[in-house]
């Protein structure tokens, strides 16, 4: 067994979808080894690695194998930390295999609480001192796989008032080979989301939808954010609608969309705030930059209303400040790059 090096505190992150490792309780977290937040489920296991920086995570692989090897290659490939997996006893070992290859370094096997608590206690020390890089994994991925690739950017578009002229030259500057997928909120009145985008596609020449719920995003198509429902994107790919209730008094809301892109693609989400009113869309792309993504915002002189790009601007959100005629350039280089 490895004797961990004396030295600070260990900021333990427990991930599960049962309470198993909660149950570990006083066994584990004594002697150097402390939460660093609260216990969280599969779904948030990034974004509480965001928020709350452990030095190592604990994941259940219990009941949702599949989902947790999907968390921790997100994971590594985004905010890479030292993992160790729980599998069940004699059972599920194939799972844990394939957690260690997504990125997961160690296997500790369930027996009961005690005996776990304590080989944990000694495995996180020694693993909080490890270093690790982003992962990858190395198989070969189809042509219908495009959305789940684990560098695929993605391009969030928030607009408002003159938004749909604007996002019109926008999406004319930008090549049909364009390489990134495209999700857009446009505040619009309800029911006329889906002429907006086909409007934009006729215009443009583009790939541009209303989003549906389960759609996926694919590089180069437009998704517009429907009427009456928040477009939400996930980390692989997948899009969520969300018809809860209003966002700073929109649904959709261009900051749901912006923040869920920061949160789910991180360094390589694009954010963009086009013309428009208000403040909608300013919070998101902040929460872009803060992440490593790319962020721009229109400039006051080609904005029919400078609300939402000077909202950003004033926030320190905006990494370009550019005219609506230059936008499209910045994506090109900043896409693949």
């Amino acid at each position: 067994m490895r004797t961990p090096v004396p030295g600070p505190s260990c900021r333990v992150l427990l991930v599960e979808r049962g309470t198993r490792l909660q149950r570990c309780g006083r066994g584990l977290f004594h002697s150097g080894v402390e939460e660093a937040g609260p216990a969280c489920d599969l779904g948030g296991f990034l974004e509480a690695v965001i928020r709350h920086q452990p030095h190592v995570a604990i994941v259940d692989l219990e009941g949702a194998a599949l989902e947790a090897v999907a968390a921790i290659e997100s994971v590594m490939a985004e905010r890479p930390l030292p993992i160790v997996v729980v599998s069940s006893d004699g059972a599920g070992r194939q799972d844990a295999i394939r957690a260690l290859a997504a990125g997961a370094l160690e296997i500790a096997e369930f027996r009961s609480a005690p005996v776990l608590a304590r080989a944990l206690h000694t495995q996180v020390q020694f693993l909080a001192r490890v270093q690790v890089v982003k992962h990858i994994k190395g198989r070969h991925r189809g042509k219908n796989e495009t959305a789940s690739q684990s560098r695929l950017q993605v391009v969030a578009i928030a607009a408002s008032l003159g938004g749909p002229k604007a996002l019109a030259r926008l999406l004319k500057g930008l090549p049909r080979t364009f390489r990134a997928p495209i999700a857009l909120c446009q505040h619009i009145t309800p029911g006329f989301a889906d002429d907006l985008a086909r409007y934009l596609a006729v215009e443009t020449g583009h790939d541009v939808v209303e989003a549906e719920a389960g759609a996926t995003l694919v590089p180069g198509r437009v998704l517009v954010a429907p009427s009456e429902a928040h477009l939400v994107l996930e980390a692989g790919g997948a899009v969520r609608l969300d018809r809860g209730p209003q966002v700073g008094g929109f649904r959709p809301s261009c900051d749901v969309l912006l923040k869920s892109a920061a949160t789910a693609f991180g360094d390589r989400a694009i954010g963009v705030v086009l013309t428009g009113m208000g403040r909608d869309g300013a919070r998101g792309l902040k929460e872009i930059r803060a992440r490593g993504g790319h962020t721009v915002a229109q400039d006051q002189q080609t904005s029919v209303v400078f609300g939402m790009p000077g909202e950003s601007i004033a926030l320190g959100a905006a990494e370009k400040v550019l005219p609506l005629d230059e936008i499209a350039a910045q994506l090109l280089q900043w896409v693949g790059s």
